[in-house]
């Protein structure tokens, strides 16, 4: 390796990397003063339901009301981020935030707050950023080269967690000086600045060749390619179960404040700014992590420390040692969710990227609003103290989950492959003509038939997660060196999409099922339309639609790849 591009790969690991990139550094330092208004509001708005509600649950129901828009609309969010320009809708999700945080600013102004508006309007702000989550995560990799994306995914957990470090510490002393309107209008003024920098952005995208979506079916793929995805799958339950677990820290904070340490809001505030603190160091590590550990021990390590923070927690009385507590579970919580948002990123193709994200986000966010609502539950019946302590005990047994559910291994980002060419078609066809049935004939030496029939399961997961069902493997029984590959495409232009959404590393092990052929002719592909009637005039007298019709693609080129 020369010393040039030596340098320069040092230089992309470096988690100050993607600051050299002009939009993402503008967008970086405007999502920082978003996060720091974001979290000003949450202090006030949980202050004030201690103020206005004895029960532990309302309390903690502040945070499901932030947290469990994420969940319920994330995948409909995530299949808008890829169908629609993401600028256009990081915009208008930010519109909605601006809108919710002003309303209630208003609400709050004129004493009309009540227990019920206030989660109605977090429920509102919260649904504004469900919406931009996704969006805004998949265009990192557009604004940034393949090679600084870990580094930028870790940045964008810095932002948020510099403004938690001193963001709760501010809204404490804000909510203490003027009141939780104060904080509700810091918020909404807050949103402007990343509102600027958006539409300033200049956004360069290359059009499809085929139409969009519509989000239903949009919503089905991701759905489908996520469940056909071992890593991703495995990678979201563990995201899920941590967000379940861990989420008792951030629900149960302001009861810690309150009654374990007897502080005010700013107690309150400078908690918070703990744990925030603890997570910028804890992102700040994260590439030293990935390099000296793998992902199920780092993510093992993470775990079993935020057991003793928590058990900490429970125990302490005395305001420093929570804070200590706090900045080791803030470190090693930030580690660990990064670690999970990784992951996410680079085993999803940029096509499902934003699907992917939203997946990710329902599972941490999903775990955290439902674990919210539990854990102030069990603190009603059995005191702050108890649910902690539980939480601890849950959260050092989790690890024993890597049993079953190992972390996949994550490298780079596997990248789009090119783009094919179209299969020879001779049928008049519509883009809603199907189903479409394609068999793919392999002829595989006897001795090599167990290694094929192996790569083939591989390789039902890759077509049924990019678009396939109804997923088959034959072997003749007059001829056993005859295999035969059968899959179903619901439409013409749907079998366009999924013959287009392979990656590099699935186009590779479609080439190595191919590789095991033997014999002088090709591997035979067959591409049949299963209800022909659309393609079928009837009677001479019937208008030939198709020939009105204009094609998704040019279909006229020889495709050897299915």
């Amino acid at each position: 390796m020369t010393e040039q591009p030596k340098r320069q790969r040092i230089a992309a690991d470096g988690i100050t990397a993607p600051l050299r990139y002009t939009v993402f550094r503008r967008i970086w330092l405007a999502s920082l003063l978003s996060n720091l208004g974001l979290l000003i509001q949450g202090v006030g708005a949980a202050w004030a339901m201690t103020q206005m509600a004895a029960s532990a649950d309302k309390v903690a129901l502040v945070q499901t009301a932030l947290m469990l828009p994420i969940m319920l609309i994330s995948m409909p969010a995530g299949a808008i981020a890829d169908m629609y320009d993401r600028r256009i809708v990081t915009l208008v999700s930010l519109s909605i935030a601006l809108i919710g945080a002003t309303a209630l600013t208003i609400l709050a102004g004129l004493k009309l707050i009540t227990p019920e508006t206030l989660l109605a309007f977090c429920f509102v702000v919260g649904s504004g950023n469900a919406l931009f989550g996704p969006a805004w995560q998949s265009s990192v990799s557009e604004q940034v080269p393949p090679d600084a994306l870990p580094s930028a995914v870790a940045l964008n957990g810095i932002s948020y967690n510099i403004a938690r470090s001193f963001g709760p510490a501010v809204g404490g002393v804000i909510v203490a000086a003027a009141g939780a309107v104060a904080a509700f209008a810091c918020n909404a003024i807050l949103y402007l600045p990343l509102l600027v920098v958006l539409l300033l952005w200049r956004r360069t995208t290359e059009p499809s060749r085929l139409p969009r979506e519509k989000l239903n079916r949009a919503m089905v793929s991701g759905f489908r390619y996520i469940t056909n995805s071992p890593p991703i799958k495995i990678v979201l339950l563990r995201t899920l179960v941590m967000g379940l677990i861990g989420g008792a820290i951030m629900a149960l904070m302001p009861l810690v404040a309150r009654d374990l340490l007897h502080g005010g809001a700013q107690t309150y505030g400078i908690m918070l700014g703990a744990f925030g603190m603890g997570a910028v160091v804890g992102a700040l590590n994260i590439h030293e992590l990935r390099k000296r550990m793998s992902g199920e021990a780092a993510i093992r390590a993470c775990t079993i420390s935020i057991a003793f923070a928590m058990a900490a927690l429970a125990l302490s009385s005395e305001p420093v040692l929570t804070a200590t507590a706090l900045v080791l579970a803030g470190a090693v919580w930030m580690a660990a969710v990064a670690l999970f948002n990784i992951g996410v990123q680079l085993s999803a193709p940029r096509w499902v990227a934003g699907r992917s994200l939203a997946a990710f986000q329902a599972s941490i966010s999903g775990g955290i609003a439902i674990g919210a609502w539990g854990w102030g539950h069990l603190t009603d019946y059995a005191g702050v103290e108890v649910a902690l302590l539980v939480a601890a005990g849950l959260m050092l047994i989790s690890p024993l989950l890597g049993l079953w559910l190992a972390m996949p291994r994550v490298g780079a980002r596997n990248e789009d492959a090119e783009v094919l060419a179209d299969p020879e078609v001779r049928l008049s066809l519509t883009g809603r003509s199907g189903p479409l049935v394609v068999e793919i004939e392999y002829r595989v030496a006897q001795e090599n038939a167990r290694a094929f029939h192996n790569v083939m399961q591989d390789v039902q997961l890759s077509r049924q997660r990019n678009g396939a069902y109804g997923w088959s493997i034959a072997r003749d029984i007059a001829d056993p060196e005859l295999w035969t590959e059968r899959y179903h495409c619901p439409t013409w232009l749907d079998y366009l999409r999924q013959r287009n959404r392979s990656t590099q590393s699935e186009r590779a092990l479609h080439q190595s099922a191919i590789d095991f052929h033997i014999g002088p002719e090709p591997v035979r592909i067959r591409r049949m339309l299963e209800r022909p009637f659309g393609s079928v005039r009837w009677k001479e007298e019937t208008p030939d639609r198709a020939s009105a019709e204009v094609l998704p693609v040019v279909a006229t080129a020889a495709g050897s790849s299915t």
